[in-house]
């Protein structure tokens, strides 16, 4: 609680004049008069029994601090004395000064104690006590300056004043503060003593004076709630019935009253007219006439009880935290501003300015987005015709009752089976299977003839066998690996082949498992292979497995070279060296090995051309199961006739046609977002085919991207037709300038 603080003042020096014996009295008597009649206004003599008005406490608070300051007064120095009387015009300059600073500060304290509380009496008090204390200290430190000859007037002018005082100073109310009146009696008694002491005797020693008490103002604490005490004029206590104005100042503390449940708006309007309608409380009894005046209490709507009102015990709140209020009605009640009534037309219009620009922001991020996106890559696609069929009918090729075959144009396609298509026994057709794993694993390219290898014994005495196609090879002779391959196809000698198999893998058995893996990456699924000559009739494989061997092994030249030559010659063999496949001579018959056997009858796999637009097609075909024949030798002629006739029926129909023309769109470029460039060949474009084939088209980037943009007439792909050997191809270009998507089309894409 702020407690209030104590007022010094400076006194000005006495005057000569206030020393002079003989008009002390007087001076003391008017000056006393004065400052009465300055400070505290007009008043009744100290004899009348009427009530006077009571001095303002400013005011009483100087008188008291003088006449102690004048009472306690000691012998002044004779130095100090001889200074006073030397510069009276300066004492006089300095009292008027001091008596008009002190008339504003009266006034001004006046003002601040009217605002004070009705408790404030006590406080009053003690700050009179400390100011007259600190008056005395420095009444003491002056006294000592003082001069000796000037101290029996000095104490004259202090009887003489003190007297015209007193009265004024007895006659403040003991009713103001009840507590107080001891202490006032004290002072009185104290001043009466001081001033016999002073007549009586004048080198009595210097008494000393209480010391001066400085309070620290108490800071006031912050509290959610303070019960303020009630004025005394309220509660029915104070100066007129003499008890204490309230506890001490350490006692007078804070209560913290917990808040209370919220009242709703009906109970408040509810109180409000009990309020209104309630009787106004009396007034307060007017305090006795010797009373200081009391501050009037404000009007209250409330009665006021006869007695202290006692405060509620706390309440427990009951307040419940409220759910968020919506987004604008929150800052509705931030801005103090109630918002509009709801309706159907407010209500679109803010939906409208909530989500227009969150709409457009969307838009607009989403229109960068799309923009900067990549473009994706262009594609080529075919628009022609994805097919070509041959004009002609159905190709019909004399293919033999019995059996089993297939004919195949390399690179184009099947010109067509017969038979089970079922594994069975292949005789020496094996040996295309042996040359192939040998020519892989040490390959042969133009005039080169490969290794030497030696004949061992087992070769030479293998050679001797009469119940097989064998060579007379004689041990301890070299022949280089052509050599060996041109003795393995023609004759079909079964003792080379294993040679070979010994030469290439150490063993046979080892050079049967390299066969069976090399059958396995051609594709040929329904082949086993048992022994590398094929006499074993456990080696079995299928006309389509047997087709892929032929279009693999037809890629080395050695082999090609080999397997066309109707006799050969080699040196260490006597004689000349006929081929078992007697049509090798025939127009465009070109191998590529027999076999025969008993479980698999006559048995050939063949190679022959044909020229189609001055180039040379290869057609492969193989005869398998010729058994309409009494002897072994005439069953393999059986098969070699029956092929004789389906190489030169093929020969005749295959043929070429124009698929593509120049010129033509085939197709367009498509940009992703909806664009189309249209593109056309560049050169005409021949099939080889047959009648009734039917070829796919192609229509591809030819290995290099699509560009985003192109002139009319640049190349951007091909077109083919067909596969392998027979593929034929054509560049295709841009019918006109290929350009970038529009910015619509690259706003719009999706995906």
């Amino acid at each position: 609680m702020d407690q209030p603080t104590a007022v010094f003042k400076t006194l000005a020096p006495r005057t000569p004049e206030d020393d002079a014996p003989a008009a002390a009295p007087e001076r003391a008597g008017s000056t006393g008069s004065t400052e009465r009649t300055e400070e505290t206004g007009p008043s009744a003599p100290s004899g009348t029994s009427e009530p006077e008005k009571a001095p303002e406490p400013e005011s009483d608070r100087l008188k008291a601090a003088v006449a102690a300051w004048v009472a306690t007064a000691e012998e002044p120095e004779a130095e100090s004395g001889a200074k006073s009387e030397d510069a009276p015009e300066e004492s006089e300059d300095s009292d008027e000064a001091e008596s008009d600073s002190e008339s504003e500060s009266d006034v001004d304290e006046a003002e601040s104690a009217d605002d004070e509380p009705e408790d404030e009496p006590d406080d009053e008090t003690e700050d009179d006590s400390e100011d007259s204390a600190d008056f005395d200290d420095d009444s003491d430190d002056d006294s000592d300056e003082e001069p000796v000859e000037a101290k029996a007037a000095t104490e004259s002018s202090a009887e003489s004043w003190f007297s015209a005082r007193k009265p004024a100073a007895d006659a403040k109310p003991a009713a103001e503060n009840p507590a107080d009146a001891p202490s006032d009696a004290a002072d009185s008694d104290s001043g009466d003593g001081s001033d016999a002491s002073s007549d009586s005797d004048v080198d009595d020693e210097p008494v000393d004076q209480p010391t001066t008490m400085f309070k620290a103002v108490r800071l006031p604490v912050d509290q959610p709630t303070t019960a303020l005490k009630l004025p005394s004029s309220l509660t029915g206590t104070g100066a007129g019935t003499g008890s204490s104005t309230g506890d001490a100042d350490s006692e007078r503390t804070s209560t913290f009253l917990p808040l209370r449940a919220d009242i709703p708006a009906e109970q408040k309007a509810q109180a409000a007219q009990a309020a209104a309608a309630a009787p106004k409380a009396p007034e307060a009894p007017q305090p006795a006439a010797s009373a200081p005046v009391q501050p009037k209490a404000p009007s209250a709507s409330a009665p006021a009880a006869s007695a202290a009102p006692a405060f509620a015990e706390a309440e427990r709140t009951r307040q419940q935290p409220l759910p968020p209020l919506p987004p604008l009605d929150l800052l509705a009640e931030l801005t103090n501003t109630p918002p509009p009534p709801p309706t159907p037309l407010r209500t679109t219009v803010r939906r409208v300015r909530i989500w227009t620009p969150l709409v457009l922001l969307v838009l607009i991020v989403f229109a960068i987005v799309q923009m900067v996106r990549p473009l994706p890559a262009p594609q080529l696609t075919l628009s022609a015709a994805p097919t070509f069929t041959f004009q002609g009918g159905d190709l019909k090729l004399p293919f033999p009752a019995e059996g089993q075959g297939a004919v195949e144009v390399e690179g184009v396609g099947s010109m067509g089976t017969y038979g089970a298509q079922k594994p069975a026994p292949i005789a020496s057709v094996t040996k295309t299977m042996t040359a192939y794993v040998i020519l892989r694993d040490h390959p042969l390219k133009g005039s080169q003839k490969g290794p030497e290898i030696e004949i061992d014994q087992k070769a030479a005495d293998q050679g001797k066998a009469e119940h097989e196609s064998t060579a007379r090879v004689q041990t301890g002779q070299t022949y280089s690996e052509k050599e060996l391959l041109e003795l393995l196809m023609i004759p079909s000698a079964n003792n080379v082949a294993r040679l070979l198999a010994r030469w290439d893998a150490g063993s046979e058995a080892a050079f049967v498992k390299k066969m069976n893996a090399a059958a396995k990456d051609l594709g040929m699924t329904q082949s086993t292979y048992t022994d590398p000559s094929g006499l074993l009739d456990s080696t079995v494989s299928t006309p389509q497995d047997q087709l892929k061997l032929a279009k693999a092994v037809m890629q080395y030249d050695v082999f090609r070279e080999i397997v066309n030559m109707p006799n050969v010659t080699v040196d260490g063999i006597p004689g000349r060296i006929e081929n078992n496949n007697n049509i090798l001579l025939q127009p465009g018959v070109s191998g590529i090995k027999t076999g025969s056997s008993t479980p698999a009858g006559g048995n050939l796999l063949w190679s022959a051309n044909t020229i189609v637009d001055g180039q040379n097609r290869r057609i492969l075909g193989i005869v398998m199961g010729a058994k309409d024949a009494e002897q072994l030798g005439e069953k393999l002629q059986l098969a070699i006739d029956n092929s004789l006739k389906i190489i030169q029926q093929a020969q005749k129909d295959v043929t070429s046609a124009a698929v593509i023309r120049k010129g033509q769109v085939l197709g367009y470029v498509d940009d992703g977002l909806g664009g189309r460039t249209p593109v056309v060949a560049t050169k005409e474009v021949k099939a080889i085919g047959w009648p009734g084939l039917q070829v796919k088209l192609a229509l591809t980037d030819g290995g290099k991207a699509v560009p985003h943009t192109g002139k009319a007439g640049d190349v951007v792909g091909q077109v083919s037709i067909g596969t392998g050997a027979g593929k034929v191809s054509s560049p295709v270009a841009l019918q006109q300038d290929l350009v970038e998507p529009g910015v619509d089309k690259k706003l719009t894409r999706v995906g």
